[in-house]
């Protein structure tokens, strides 16, 4: 169980804040279901899960384990799909996101700049793959380290380069 103000990954959401726990509409007595009020940090809006749902739900990682990340970037292996079909390329990324792990977004970070790279065109399917992917890696960081999500990018080329 959570708490309020506690910061938690909310399954594909990236990290929430817990605003609120209760029922939807507290003048109802008919159901009392406990839910979690979540506060996105990237985007905006309200996002209500119940508190007993079988939803992706983790504390969001520690300074000690954000840096241990970051190190680990250069050896990460880019994801890429070899397959050309937008679907099958999106269906391949869906499920890379359903793996809920940091490690995951820095490879699908990786295979989509070298997949970005060798196209012609830009894919604006791609870049809101990318922004998706660095909204929760970047969330996450900037909650372990303490920094703005703005800055996080910044931090990770200074201690071991780009993501490439």
């Amino acid at each position: 169980m959570y708490y309020v103000g506690d910061k938690i990954i909310y399954g594909e959401n990236g990290v929430c804040t817990i605003e609120k726990i209760g029922p939807l509409d507290p003048g109802s007595v008919a159901n009392a279901k406990q839910y979690y009020h979540l506060s996105p940090l990237v985007g905006s809006g309200m996002v209500f899960s119940p508190v007993d749902s079988g939803a992706f739900m983790r504390p969001v990682i520690n300074a000690e384990e954000a840096n241990a990340l970051i190190d680990s970037i250069p050896n990460i292996a880019p994801a890429i799909c070899e397959d050309n079909r937008f679907n099958h390329v999106d269906a391949f990324y869906r499920e890379l996101f359903k793996q809920h792990s940091n490690e995951v977004l820095v490879s699908v970070i990786k295979g989509l700049k070298i997949r970005m790279a060798s196209k012609k065109s830009k894919s604006s399917r791609a870049e809101a793959t990318m922004k998706r992917a660095k909204d929760i890696l970047f969330g996450e960081l900037s909650v372990a380290l303490g920094m703005e999500i703005k800055q996080v990018e910044g931090y990770i080329e200074e201690r071991v380069g780009k993501i490439e």
